[in-house]
Formats: C-alpha cells, structure tokens, sequence
C-alpha cells in the first residue's frame, strides 16, 4: 500500500517558479526568419558563383557557405532577441507583482 501523499498547497503565480521562455509564436518567428535567412543567403552565394564563373561543386560550395553564414547571422539576433523579450517579459511580471495592492491578513 502506498503512503498517501502530502497535500498540495493550491498555485498562484507567486509561487509558481518564473520562465524566460518566450512563447511559442516567438519561437515559431524566430525560426522562420533563420530559414528565411539561409533562403536569400543561398540565393546571394548562387549569384556570387553565377558572376564568379563557378561551376558544379564549387558552385555548391559557395551557395552552401553563403547560406550557413547568413542563416548563422540571423540566428545570433533572433535568440538574442528572444532573450531580450524573455528579460523583459519577466520584468513586467515582477512589476505588476510589487504594484499589486497587498492584502494583510
């Protein structure tokens, strides 16, 4: 027979442990702008390797290159500006709580 288990004390949200994570759209934005980024990445490295005279792998190559580097660069501001929105989120939350009027008992 299991022992039972101690009562839990109802949740509020000042008891909840508080989340930087940004929601889900963010999230969701934040990763279609990186493909969006390797997109038109690839498409400048394509006409870099067209006006360079590049053919085959080195054309490859210089597509492959050019969309990690500029997805790359999108992903450093995106998550940058994730945590940005998650810091600020959080700080929000904090100053609703203090301006809450208090209740004594």
């Amino acid at each position: 027979m299991a022992a039972p288990s101690a009562p839990r004390p109802p949740s509020d949200a000042a008891n909840d442990p508080e989340s930087a994570l940004p929601s889900v759209g963010a999230r969701v934005l934040a990763f279609g702008s990186i493909l969006l980024g390797g997109l038109t990445g690839g498409l400048i490295g394509a006409a870099f390797a067209r006006l360079g005279g590049f053919e085959g792998v080195a054309a490859g190559l210089v597509l492959l290159v050019s969309a990690l580097m500029c997805a790359g660069g999108v992903a450093v501001v995106a998550v940058l500006t994730l945590r940005a929105l998650g810091e600020w989120e959080t700080n929000r939350r904090r100053q609703a709580v203090e301006q809450a009027p208090r209740t004594s008992s």
